[in-house]
C-alpha cells in the first residue's frame, strides 16, 4: 500500500456557435468577442502564478475559426458596428436596438459593479415592452448613449486586464462621460487581447502546464449524425423526425476537419476530444478512434448505464468510488468519465458561495474523496464543464474562487492535477468497456435536441437540405461545392437545437432559428435551386410548455416548513432557474429566483426561492398559482401580514372558492404540498400551470414568461420507470 496521490483532470471546454450571417458575412451576436476579452485569455494567465497545477482545455474549431477571422480578417459584429458609430449619428432604429440589447450582461456581477451603467439600466427600466422604448429613448442623450456603448464593452473585459492595464483602469476609474476616442481605443484594447488567445495557449502547451483537445468542427451531435434513430437507445418512446437522417460520413468528417484545423492553427494533431455536449455511442468511437483520436471524456451516467450497475445512492453519494475514478476503454480509445456532482457544484452552485469557502469546500470533497479509495494503485477524478459561461455569475468573474482553488491544490499532497493524456500515458489507459451507452452528459440522453416539435421540423429541414444538395453533387461531380457543403456542416452544430424545444430560453432565440434556417437557404443559392418557402418561417414556436433544467427523477418527500431542510429533499425534483426563462419581451429584475418542483404518488410540491427576503414584500404581494390544465384551478396565498392560502376553481366564468389549503409555509423559502385529487388530476393527467406575482390586484411577474410549466401526474411504479 502506497499514499498515492489522487490525481485530478480539469477540463474546462470552450466553445461558441458560428455566429456569421451567411448572407451578409456580419457576426449577429457578439459572444464570441466578448467570452474572448472576458474568459479565455484569463483562464490561462490565472495559471502562470501556479506553475504546480495542470489543466486541459477543449476549443471547439468553431469558436477558434471565429477568433481567427476577428484578429486576422477584420470581422465585425452587428454590436460592434454599433459601437463603433459616433452616438450622434444613430438613427432611431440603431437607438433602440441599443437601448434594449446593451445591458445583455449578469445585472449583479457585471453591471451593478460600474455605478454609470445601473443607472442607465434603470433608466432604460428593468421590465419592458418595446413600445416602452420608443417613447423611453427621448430621454437618453448622446452622452447617456456613448457611457452605454463604453461600458457595455469594458463589462465584458476580465478584471483581471482592467486592473493591469492603465488605459483599461482610468476609464473605470472615469466611469461617466466617455469620449468617442475612449470608444475608440477601448474596442483597440479588445482586439490586442484576442491577439495574445492562441498564442498564449500554444505557450503553456510548450511549458507542459497544459494539454489542448478538440470537439468536431461545428459542434454536431455526432451520435445523431450518424443515426437520429440512435436516439431511441436512451428514449424507446421519443418522436423521432419524420425523415431520417443517417450519415456516418459526416460525424467522420466534422471530426477529421476538426483535427485539421487544429493542426493548422498549433502545429500539431490533437490526442484528445471532448464529443459536443459528451455525446457519445459505439459508432463514434469506433470513427473517433480511426482518426486517430486517443482519448474522449463524456458524462458518469454513461458509464452507469454501460456497465448496468447504479454508481450512486439516494443521498447522491458515490458507492464504489474505484469504478467511477478511473478510465476505461473502448475501440482501443481511453474515456475518461466526469464526476457529475462536482463539476456541476464549479458550474452552478459555488456561483452563490463565498468564494474562499467554496473553493475550500471543493478541496474538502476531493480530500474524502482521495480518503475513500484504496492506495495500491492510481485513480483519476474528472472534472469537465463549461470553462466560459459561468464566470459571470462569480464576483470578480471567477478570479478569486479560481486562485483559491488553485493555491489550495498546490499546497495539498493528496492531490495532484495533470492532463489527461499525461494519466493515461503513465498510469493507466483503462480497462475495456463490453458496451457504450448511447447518451449525452444531459440526463444520459439526446432529448435536448430531438424529440420535440420544434427540434425534429429542424432536422427535417435539415435532412431535406443535405439530401438536395447530395442529389445536385451527383448529377454534377465537377461543380465546387465546398461553400454548401460548409455551410450543411454548421448547419449540423448542436446550438440550433439546443434554442429549440422547451429545455433553454434566451434573449436572441430569434437570431439563432434564423441562422439556422439562413444556413439551409444559403445551400439553394448555392446549388441555383428554389429556396422551400417553409425555410423562410420560424421554426419557433410560441406558445409551448417549458422544460426545467433538471428534470424529475423521482419521487420526492420535502418537509414543508418554508426552510432548507436538506440539500437533498428536493433533489430527485425538477429545477427552473427563473432568470433565464425570460425573453426579450420581459426583462424585469425578478422577485423570484429559482423554481423546484416534484411529487410523490399523491401530492404535487413547489418551491420558491426569492431574490430578496419574504419578510421585505409589500403586504399586497401575492402568489397565484394558476392550474390551466386538466381544469382551471388557482391558488392565491398571501405572505403578510400573515399566511393564508385558498384554493379556487373555475366554473360557469367564475371562481368559486374551494377550501383553505393548509400544506404550506414562508419562511426562507416557498413551500407548499397539494394533493392531486384537489387539482382535479388522476394518474397520467398532464398539468399545465405558471406562476404569477400580484400586486395591488396586477401582475407583475410571471413564471415562466411564455407558455407554461407541463408535468405528468405519475403512476406508483414512476421511479422504477425512471431507472429502467
Amino acid at each position: 500500500m502506497t499514499d498515492r496521490p489522487l490525481y485530478i483532470s480539469f477540463l474546462w471546454h470552450m466553445h461558441q456557435p458560428f455566429y456569421k450571417d451567411p448572407v451578409t458575412g456580419l457576426y449577429r451576436l457578439p459572444w464570441v468577442r466578448f467570452h474572448g476579452t472576458k474568459d479565455y485569455l484569463d483562464m490561462a494567465e490565472i495559471l502562470i502564478d501556479f506553475p504546480d497545477i495542470k489543466q486541459t482545455y477543449n476549443f471547439t474549431p468553431s469558436l477558434l475559426e471565429q477568433i481567427v477571422d476577428y484578429t486576422e480578417k477584420n470581422a465585425k459584429d452587428k454590436y460592434l458596428e454599433l459601437t463603433l458609430k459616433k452616438a450622434s449619428e444613430l438613427d432611431m432604429e440603431e437607438r433602440l436596438f441599443i437601448l434594449e440589447n446593451f445591458f445583455l450582461a449578469n445585472w449583479d456581477n457585471m453591471i451593478k459593479p460600474f455605478p454609470r451603467y445601473y443607472e442607465l439600466l434603470m433608466k432604460r427600466g428593468l421590465h419592458f415592452i418595446r413600445n416602452d422604448l420608443i417613447r423611453t429613448i427621448r430621454y437618453f442623450s448622446d452622452g447617456d448613449l456613448l457611457d452605454l456603448q463604453v461600458i457595455f464593452n469594458l463589462c465584458w473585459i476580465d478584471p483581471l486586464f482592467r486592473k493591469k492595464d492603465p488605459f483599461l483602469k482610468m476609464l473605470v476609474d472615469k466611469g461617466r462621460d466617455y469620449t468617442e476616442e475612449d470608444k475608440h481605443m477601448l474596442i483597440s484594447k479588445q482586439f490586442s487581447i484576442l491577439k495574445e488567445i492562441i498564442p498564449r495557449y500554444s505557450e503553456m502547451v510548450k511549458r507542459g502546464q497544459i494539454e489542448l483537445s478538440v470537439s468536431p468542427f461545428y459542434h454536431p451531435i455526432l451520435p445523431l449524425l450518424c443515426d437520429t434513430s440512435s436516439a431511441r437507445i436512451a428514449m424507446p418512446g421519443v418522436n423521432l423526425p419524420q425523415k431520417r437522417f443517417s450519415h456516418p460520413e459526416d460525424a467522420e468528417k466534422q471530426i477529421r476537419m476538426g483535427i485539421d484545423y487544429f493542426e493548422r492553427l498549433f502545429g500539431y494533431r490533437p490526442t484528445g476530444m471532448w464529443p459536443s455536449e459528451g455525446s457519445v455511442s459505439e459508432e463514434v468511437l469506433r470513427i473517433a478512434s480511426n482518426e486517430g483520436i486517443k482519448w474522449i471524456g463524456t458524462d458518469e451516467d454513461i458509464l452507469s448505464i454501460s456497465i448496468g450497475k447504479q454508481l450512486r445512492d439516494a443521498s447522491r453519494n458515490i458507492i464504489e468510488p474505484g469504478i467511477l475514478y478511473r478510465p476505461y476503454t473502448f475501440e482501443n480509445v481511453s474515456v475518461i468519465f466526469r464526476d457529475h456532482n462536482l463539476s456541476d457544484l464549479i458550474g452552478f452552485v459555488y456561483p452563490k458561495w463565498d468564494s474562499k469557502k467554496a473553493a475550500e469546500d471543493f478541496i474538502n470533497r476531493l480530500i474524502q474523496v482521495w480518503s475513500s479509495l484504496p492506495k495500491d494503485k492510481p485513480h483519476l477524478l474528472s472534472i469537465i464543464l463549461d470553462g466560459e459561461n459561468a464566470w459571470e455569475y462569480y464576483k470578480n468573474d471567477g478570479d478569486d474562487f479560481l486562485r483559491y482553488l488553485y493555491e489550495g491544490l498546490s499546497k495539498e499532497k493528496r492531490l495532484k492535477t495533470v492532463t489527461v493524456s499525461e494519466y493515461i500515458n503513465e498510469h493507466d489507459k483503462g480497462e475495456p468497456l463490453n458496451r457504450l451507452h448511447a447518451g449525452s452528459w444531459i440526463n444520459a440522453n439526446y432529448g435536448v435536441w430531438i424529440g420535440h416539435e420544434e427540434d425534429n421540423t429542424a432536422w427535417d429541414y435539415l435532412t431535406e437540405t443535405r439530401n438536395d444538395l447530395d442529389i445536385f453533387q451527383k448529377m454534377n461531380p465537377e461543380k465546387n461545392l465546398a461553400e454548401a457543403w460548409k455551410t450543411i456542416y454548421i448547419a449540423e452544430g448542436s446550438d440550433w437545437n439546443w434554442w429549440y424545444g422547451d429545455e433553454h430560453s434566451t434573449e436572441t432565440q430569434k437570431d439563432f432559428d434564423e441562422l439556422f434556417r439562413m444556413n439551409l437557404i444559403k445551400v439553394y443559392k448555392e446549388i441555383g435551386k428554389d429556396t422551400p418557402q417553409h425555410l423562410f418561417i420560424p421554426v419557433l414556436r410560441e406558445d409551448r410548455g417549458i422544460s426545467p433544467v433538471i428534470t424529475i427523477r423521482g419521487f420526492i418527500e420535502p418537509k414543508i416548513d418554508g426552510i432548507v431542510t436538506s440539500y437533498y429533499e428536493w433533489y430527485q425534483g425538477a429545477y427552473m432557474d427563473i432568470k433565464k426563462y425570460g425573453g426579450s419581451m420581459h426583462k424585469a429584475e425578478s422577485i423570484l429566483s429559482n423554481l423546484y418542483y416534484g411529487f410523490n404518488k399523491d401530492n404535487l410540491f413547489l418551491r420558491i426561492d426569492p431574490v430578496i427576503p419574504f419578510i421585505e414584500l409589500p403586504d399586497n404581494t401575492k402568489f397565484s398559482i394558476n392550474i390551466v390544465k386538466p381544469s382551471q384551478i388557482k391558488i392565491i396565498i398571501s405572505v403578510k401580514p400573515f399566511l393564508k392560502a385558498e384554493l379556487f376553481r373555475k366554473s360557469d366564468e367564475t371562481w368559486e372558492k374551494i377550501k383553505d389549503i393548509s400544506d404550506v409555509a414562508v419562511q426562507d423559502i416557498f413551500e407548499l404540498g397539494i394533493p392531486f385529487i384537489d387539482l382535479n388530476a388522476r394518474e397520467k393527467d398532464e398539468i399545465n400551470l405558471f406562476i404569477s406575482i400580484i400586486k395591488n390586484g396586477e401582475e407583475i411577474e410571471r413564471c415562466p414568461w411564455r407558455g407554461y410549466i407541463a408535468l405528468t401526474v405519475p403512476t406508483p411504479d414512476f421511479e422504477k420507470m425512471m431507472w429502467y
